[in-house]
């Protein structure tokens, strides 16, 4: 069987743009995370504390499935000769602790950890739509 570059190339933007996909919706997610998360900060309550928590288990699923999209787009990606590795970390100790110890400190720490998650999310994206441009003119 031939190698067609042309083919696999296909195949390595499919995977990136699904990727992409999955990062988006990891991105919303975790800004509709955010705000409710300054609402906790300042009184929320039970209410917030539970809508943020709702929206961070579903971006930690969507990063979830951007880890999984990610590695294929790398197999993908060896296929057209670009080697390229980027992995999410999903932990999620503080979210426990949140519900369970609500106040300022730990809403603040739990605050603290869906920024940093939107930051990982926001160079993962960049990185992607950087290597699909690579792709796109190969």
């Amino acid at each position: 069987m031939a190698y067609d570059l042309q083919k696999e190339k296909r195949e390595a933007i499919e995977a990136g743009e699904y990727a992409l996909q999955c990062l988006y919706a990891a991105a919303d997610y975790l800004d509709s995370a955010r705000n409710w998360g300054f609402l906790d900060l300042f009184g929320g309550g039970l209410i917030s504390s539970l809508a943020k928590r709702s929206k961070m288990e579903k971006a930690k699923q969507c990063m979830e499935d951007a880890r999984y999209a990610l590695r294929d787009f790398s197999r993908e990606l060896k296929d057209v000769s670009i080697a390229w590795d980027l992995d999410i970390v999903t932990d999620d100790f503080l979210s426990f602790a949140d519900l369970f110890f609500d106040g300022f400190f730990v809403d603040w720490m739990v605050q603290d950890r869906i920024n940093r998650a939107a930051e990982q999310v926001e160079q993962a994206v960049y990185r992607v739509e950087e290597v699909l441009d690579q792709l796109r003119r190969i």
